[in-house]
């Protein structure tokens, strides 16, 4: 076989699929964009041969290992690569670019595929991204979008977008609202490392030499936390502070998260969590209101007594240029209303 060089992360481009050998749970914390799973171990496979290495042998693990793999291999073969032409040409990665995906890559030579290995495996990949970031963010010109709960920031954030804008949703790749009850119903968030790898490939495709829009965030988003040096970018930023009415609020928020009606002992449980900021008295008011239903007077109340004193403590201590903002009033955040908004923001920041 030809001497072949060393397959890096810039090379992925070049390859017509990228398998991921490592297990389902391994895949599902992180994985390289684009990757299909097909494990030479399973999940417990995996576990048994660990437990094996160390209370047995490495010779034991690697006996019954193999077996566990060719096994694995031969299915794969039979069914998830069975309509692949002559001229495929796979990249293979596992954790470190060790013996699950050179096992793979082996047989997959054999039939007569090119198939690659990706050196240091996904390991190397996550090194990647990390380098990736500290470059990237630090040359983000950013424009951060600021407003009271309910402004409807993430939806004018979308309308940017949908007008030509470049967008960071930051919640979006989070999956979650960021607050309290940022919660997404059946929802799970994504692992740390996923939640970077979903950054990353958004900073891929943007242009650096134009603003970027991204809502002012918290250093963390529910339980996913933002890099420093995007936290630091966001805090140095220009704002535009979107100033909509109480009542466009409100009926904003109804809109919202209407699901939270849903779930009403969970939205209690959740406000429980306030008792010590609110007093038990006011809490265990909300938390009636949570048990019927009554969603108007829970968040009128959660939005005057909680999320708007908030509101102004944090701004004018989290962001440099709050004093020069550019303040957009509205009294209207119905999907034309956002669109409105948009289109002054976007007039006024490119």
């Amino acid at each position: 076989m030809s001497h072949r060089q060393p397959i890096r992360v810039a090379d992925i481009a070049q390859f017509d699929a990228i398998i991921d050998a490592r297990t389902p749970a391994e895949f599902a914390l992180d994985r390289i964009p684009g990757a299909i799973n097909c494990p030479v171990l399973s999940n417990e496979e995996r576990v048994t041969i660990g437990t094996i290495y160390k209370q047995v042998s490495p010779f034991e693990a690697k006996r019954l290992g193999a077996a566990m793999v060719a096994a694995n291999l031969a299915g794969h073969l039979r069914e998830t690569f069975a309509n692949q032409p002559a001229h495929w040409k796979p990249l293979v990665y596992c954790w470190r670019g060790g013996l699950r995906s050179g096992s793979m890559v082996t047989w997959l030579r054999l039939v007569g595929w090119d198939a690659q290995q990706l050196a240091g495996g996904y390991k190397a990949f996550r090194g990647h991204v990390i380098a990736q970031l500290e470059q990237q963010v630090p040359r983000l010109h950013l424009r951060v979008l600021c407003g009271a709960t309910g402004s409807a920031k993430t939806r004018v954030l979308h309308a940017l977008q949908a007008q030509g804008a470049q967008v960071l949703d930051l919640e979006g790749m989070a999956s979650h609202k960021g607050s309290l009850l940022g919660g997404l119903p059946g929802v799970e968030q994504p692992s740390q490392k996923h939640f970077d790898t979903l950054l990353y490939t958004q900073l891929a495709q943007l242009d650096l030499t134009r603003p970027v829009f991204v809502e002012g965030e918290s250093p963390k988003i529910g339980r996913v936390a933002l890099p420093l040096a995007l936290v630091e970018q966001m805090r140095q930023a220009p704002v535009v502070e979107v100033r909509a009415t109480p009542e466009a609020r409100l009926a904003f928020l109804l809109r919202d998260y209407v699901y939270l009606g849903d779930d009403a002992a969970g939205l209690a449980f959740k406000l429980g969590f306030l008792k010590e900021l609110q007093g038990r008295e006011r809490v265990t008011r909300w938390q009636g209101w949570a048990q019927q239903g009554d969603l108007p007077a829970l968040f009128a109340e959660l939005m005057a007594l909680h999320y708007d004193p908030q509101y102004e403590r944090s701004q004018s201590k989290h962001f440099v240029q709050w004093a020069q903002r550019q303040v957009l009033e509205t009294n209207d955040l119905t999907a034309q209303g956002i669109a409105a908004l948009a289109g002054q923001m976007y007039a006024g920041q490119e």
